[in-house]
């Protein structure tokens, strides 16, 4: 068994209660036997639902772990979870990068450029090899437009811009690569529109609105591609992960995630600066 080890803020949430199936799914598919083995976080009740972490541990079949240690001393694999509170990772990182396990953090990866940055610095002093990605770079719509560079629109919802951005500027960098120079940002009520201009003729617009589906438009000069881009989004992000697990290959270049780092800080910047060009 390859034993993997979930470390939260508070284990009792989305993520937490849905990837364990979908790690079990997409193990079975490779004709791997990885597994959920092992749970820590550091607080012991869940504020969405009240729900210990002893009482999660039983719903699910998975081991707790009484320190952060132990987890990490027990398990393969490292997921670092806390979706919703990436002003943990940093904290978590420290503690957990230093066992040179391949580990995932979840997204938001940082709240901030700086932040992001440090995690990098201990992730190189260790030796550890890690990745952090929004789901919906791996969907299957996206995964036949990566690195397909040009003009793209890309749309996309969520209960607040800060948090649920992400998952647009993930799709924008996963196909226009790095290189976005200066945003604007112009807001109607809670529907948003951000664009991007790069150092060459590249051309980047986001739309966030609530409800609004994953989609995107992509020309790259000689021809349109349009598509919902969610289909299987964490099944396909449960397999780059088990492959990094297996081999320690991140599935793209690290740079791409301080570029969506650099584009989210300067997003929730330019809130107070709409219409404004700013550099990024």
């Amino acid at each position: 068994m390859k034993k993997i080890g979930f470390v939260d803020y508070y284990i009792s949430e989305w993520h937490a209660n849905n990837y364990p199936a979908w790690i079990k799914q997409v193990s079975d598919k490779m004709g791997e036997n990885f597994e959920v083995k092992y749970a820590w976080a550091e607080m012991d009740v869940s504020p969405i639902d009240n729900k210990t972490t002893d009482e999660w541990c039983k719903e699910f079949g998975i081991e707790k772990c009484d320190t952060v240690e132990e987890l990490c001393e027990k398990s393969d694999y490292i997921i670092v979870l806390a979706p919703s509170d990436p002003d943990t990772h940093l904290r978590l990182a420290e503690k957990v990068l230093k066992y040179k396990k391949n580990t995932y953090i979840d997204k938001t990866f940082a709240p901030d450029v700086a932040t992001a940055q440090k995690i990098f610095d201990i992730a190189k002093e260790n030796g550890t090899n890690f990745f952090s990605s929004s789901a919906l770079r791996f969907s299957k719509e996206m995964m036949e437009v990566t690195g397909r560079r040009g003009e793209t629109c890309v749309f996309g919802e969520g209960s607040n811009l800060d948090e649920y951005v992400i998952h647009i500027i993930e799709m924008t960098v996963a196909m226009q690569g790095v290189g976005a120079a200066a945003i604007k940002l112009n807001r109607s009520y809670d529907n948003y529109m951000i664009e991007i201009k790069y150092l060459d003729d590249r051309k980047s617009t986001l739309i966030f609105a609530p409800g609004l589906p994953f989609k995107y438009v992509s020309f790259d000069g000689n021809s349109y591609k349009v598509a919902d881009a969610g289909t299987d989004a964490f099944l396909g992000l449960m397999e780059a992960m088990l492959k990094f697990f297996n081999d320690g290959k991140v599935p793209f270049d690290t740079v791409q995630t301080m570029e969506v780092m650099k584009i989210r800080e300067s997003v929730i910047k330019a809130k107070d600066k709409e219409g404004e060009w700013l550099n990024i």
